[in-house]
């Protein structure tokens, strides 16, 4: 009755009633039956008692005692409590061997219930439990209502446990049952499966055809759950997104401005443009223009570099993204890695204010952090990539007909870089000019009716589920590396790993820059 309720607690534990029923109870506390023991100290913690409060510590010690003779639904009973509330060194030697025990009973584990409960409460607390569990689950997963798979789920996202034989199996169980879901049960499955980076488009069909008739009824929060889940596995079902973007369109003015940003970001990872277009876009701005000065500068460049990809950015954001004071904030005093791919998206959004900006004035990056920050965030070139720039080696022959590696002042890494004259012959890279070069190179122009090209390996992770259409980070390097005037030569994987020998890769990459140049041609 006094539970959350602080005035009375402090009543009722002061009441000299109360204090009297507190020491019959620890000068009895031996023959409190084990049941009843755990749900005494379940109401102890729920009335709030100080941790170091006698009479709970009393009832702390009878329960470490009998550890042992507890039955593992008493145990499963004081892991459902416990686990969040242990502070004291006591508390915390109780509940460590608490873990103990269940890691040596969990054989006794007979119920799907109890295996999704111990998976969220002690699973990040021992990983040889968590390996049992999922043991556990594998046999019991078809007894798992939907409900109990979500909490799996949800723990396997929390602690990124990707078993993908667990995963299977629920997946698989997952769809056997055809039974009226919760929106809250649609919402994780989709966080989880996100999070874990598990594709099962049966799954998601089913997710998204029954969360469409629901979206009117959504949460603002919920709304921005789902768009980024969906967003994180890469996966985009149309009618579901324009349902998200019209519950956008209608409720922008109720959505806070850190929820519109993650929807716009989530819009550009799959490069997806709302149906009502302009409209969209245009109420967003409105929303979000006056919050741009008082907004998280690392959320003001994610923000603003999605814009960058959907092709939306106008040069307030540019302006607000590129000052110095902004990148210097960026820059200084973060992660290594989470700076270096910060300051790689404030490349992209100079780039794209230099290449599709043209009524933009300024402030730009200067050339020396373009320099440095491209350089910087080097990375290892995939399998893929230094098979690509061999065939270009053995394809060309004269070393000074081509440039591998190269970084550009874009941001983008481009596999092979060739210049051909008029006639489709290579000429000398290094002699010519280069906008694009993060250095001063060469001394000549390109001569009239010579073609830049680039070779852009395109691999898996590059691609949307289940599609040949890019994600919108990449759609936007080819519409960057287009703007800079090159002619942009996709190497997908899908074609790629058909090829086995180095004559038909060689072969490939000839008639690849050939139609490039033949297209360019005809329009």
């Amino acid at each position: 009755m006094v539970v959350g309720e602080k005035p009375l607690v402090d009543t009722v534990t002061q009441d000299p009633r109360f204090q009297q029923l507190l020491n019959t109870i620890d000068s009895q506390i031996s023959v409190v039956w084990n049941g009843n023991l755990i749900s005494l100290l379940r109401s102890l913690f729920a009335i709030g008692l100080d941790a170091n409060n006698p009479v709970l510590r009393s009832v702390e010690t009878e329960v470490h005692w009998r550890l042992r003779r507890l039955t593992f639904r008493n145990l499963t009973s004081l892991v459902d409590f416990y686990t969040g509330l242990a502070r004291t060194e006591q508390q915390k030697l109780l509940l460590s061997d608490l873990v103990k025990h269940v890691e040596l009973r969990w054989a006794e584990i007979a119920d799907a219930k109890a295996v999704a409960l111990l998976m969220i409460k002690l699973g990040h607390l021992s990983s040889t439990l968590m390996d049992k569990l999922e043991d556990k689950c594998l046999e019991l997963a078809e007894n798992f209502t939907p409900d109990d798979t979500r909490k799996v789920m949800l723990a396997l996202a929390i602690q990124s446990r990707r078993s993908v034989p667990l995963l299977r199996a629920l997946s698989y169980h997952f769809m056997q049952k055809h039974l009226d879901l919760k929106t809250s049960v649609l919402i994780d499955m989709a966080f989880a499966y996100g999070k874990l980076n598990f594709q099962q488009t049966q799954v998601f069909q089913r997710l998204a055809s029954e969360l469409l008739p629901r979206v009117p009824e959504l949460s603002s929060l919920d709304v921005m759950r789902c768009t980024k889940s969906f967003a994180y596995l890469k996966w985009l079902n149309l009618p579901l997104f324009e349902a998200l973007a019209q519950y956008v369109h209608e409720h922008c003015g109720k959505m806070s401005e850190v929820q519109l940003c993650n929807i716009i970001m989530a819009f550009a990872r799959l490069n997806y443009q709302p149906a009502t277009g302009e409209a969209f876009f245009a109420q967003i701005h409105t929303r979000l223009n006056g919050a741009l000065l008082q907004m998280d500068p690392f959320l003001l460049v994610d923000l603003v570099w999605s814009l960058c990809i959907l092709q939306q950015v106008n040069p307030l954001y540019l302006s607000h993204a590129l000052k110095p004071q902004l990148y210097q904030r960026i820059t200084e005093g973060t992660q290594s890695q989470k700076r270096e791919n910060y300051k790689l998206k404030l490349v992209h959004i100079n780039a794209t204010a230099r290449l599709e900006c043209p009524d933009y004035s300024g402030p730009f990056l200067p050339s020396q952090c373009l320099y440095t920050w491209v350089s910087g965030g080097k990375k290892k070139p995939s399998p893929m990539s230094a098979g690509v720039r061999e065939a270009l080696q053995s394809a060309l022959g004269d070393q000074a007909k081509y440039r591998c590696d190269v970084d550009t002042a874009y941001g983008w890494v481009i596999d092979g870089e060739v210049l051909m004259d008029s006639d489709s012959k290579p000429l000398d890279v290094q002699d010519y000019t280069a906008s694009h070069a993060l250095q001063p190179r060469g001394t000549m122009p390109l001569p009239p009716g010579a073609k830049r090209l680039a070779l852009v390996t395109r691999e898996f992770p590059n691609y949307m589920s289940r599609s040949r259409e890019l994600l919108g980070r990449f759609a936007m390097s080819r519409r960057h590396l287009q703007a800079a005037g090159f002619l942009v030569v996709d190497v997908p994987y899908y074609d790629w790993l058909e090829l086995k020998s180095e004559w038909q890769k060689v072969a490939y990459l000839k008639d690849k820059m050939s139609k490039a140049i033949g297209e360019e041609m005809a329009q």
